[in-house]
């Protein structure tokens, strides 16, 4: 049997994970600042949704987001369809994460958050996905391939996702401090 070189297996890792949160740095798009332009306009809340691992992403931007400033809590896609989606508001923004951007608990929830009126982001990986096209502003991960030698586990999209929101967060809160300091 191979014996493994675990720092080895670990700097590759790191090394997958970090060049695809270069490369979504360097892809990141005027979606980005449409998305922060909407949300700083809207008197709501930010609602994060997901279901899988991108539902843990999506609880974690946003404890951040509260934690920067910006009032946000989760709901998980399944308890949304089972009654949590009254906890949404016409003046919220929703900000859908699914790396597939096929997850169909997370589709069946797009008519009920269009018919509430609010808006409603996503976060994806294929930019033709269902969720990147029913939803008002994507952007996408840019991450195809994981670090996961079967290219199962999600390791690379989570990274970028998590890296992504805490960019969204940031950039509200440099945006809330500098209108703070010319008021």
């Amino acid at each position: 049997m191979k014996k493994i070189n675990h720092i080895t297996s670990a700097k590759r890792t790191l090394n997958i994970e970090a060049n695809a949160v270069k490369k979504l740095s360097e892809n990141l798009d005027h979606n980005f600042s449409k998305i922060c332009e909407e949300i700083l306009r809207s008197k709501g809340k930010i609602i994060t949704i997901g279901v899988g691992k991108s539902g843990h992403i999506a609880q974690k931007i946003s404890a951040t987001l509260s934690s920067t400033g910006s009032p946000s809590y989760f709901i998980h896609a399944t308890e949304a369809l089972h009654g949590d989606m009254g906890m949404i508001s016409k003046a919220d923004c929703v900000l859908v994460f699914s790396h597939s951007g096929e997850s169909k608990e997370v589709i069946s929830l797009i008519p009920s958050l269009k018919d509430i009126g609010c808006k409603v982001f996503s976060v994806t990986g294929p930019t033709q996905s269902t969720i990147a096209k029913r939803t008002d502003i994507n952007i996408s991960t840019g991450v195809f391939k994981e670090a996961c030698p079967l290219d199962l586990a999600p390791t690379s999209s989570t990274t970028a996702a998590l890296a992504l929101g805490d960019a969204l967060a940031i950039a509200l809160l440099r945006t809330l401090a500098d209108r703070a300091r010319l008021t």
